[in-house]
């Protein structure tokens, strides 16, 4: 199974598409699972259920920081170009999407009871959510190359 079909196997599951994008390359980093599922699980939903950043993309950060990122202060090649792949990915990512805003994607607010209702009726986790995964990981999956 190609780490694709792994984040969208594991957002099917029921984590949230920052656990799924995250944990389907945490391993590869040196990441275990529940570690990668744990420090993940706060970004669902546009960090926390506030429709900000959308999950999946929160995912894909974190793992372009687990191959890119730097370990020492002065490694400011490593900081440029983590940097400049977050960049790349938000840019492809919109040009997808339109935005990386949760609740401009979702035309609603997670935040609060009636998007919550239009989230849940209209079955979005299904179908939106799960591309968006699909879209943040096939990103990522070319910016890993």
């Amino acid at each position: 199974m190609s780490d694709v079909e792994k984040a969208v196997s594991c957002f099917k599951e029921g984590f949230m598409c920052s656990q799924a994008v995250l944990t389907a390359y945490a391993q590869q980093f040196g990441l275990d699972r529940d570690a990668a599922l744990k420090v993940s699980a706060a970004f669902g939903g546009g960090m926390g259920r506030m429709g900000e950043t959308c999950g999946a993309v929160t995912g894909a950060f974190m793992v372009i920081g687990l191959k890119y990122g730097r370990t020492a202060v002065k490694d400011t090649q490593a900081h440029e170009k983590t940097n400049k792949l977050v960049k790349k990915f938000v840019d492809q990512f919109k040009s997808i999407n339109g935005s990386i805003m949760c609740r401009e994607l979702l035309s609603c607010d997670l935040s609060t009871p009636e998007g919550l209702k239009i989230f849940a009726d209209n079955k979005l986790r299904d179908s939106l959510c799960t591309k968006f995964v699909r879209d943040a990981a096939e990103i990522v999956e070319q910016l890993l190359k």
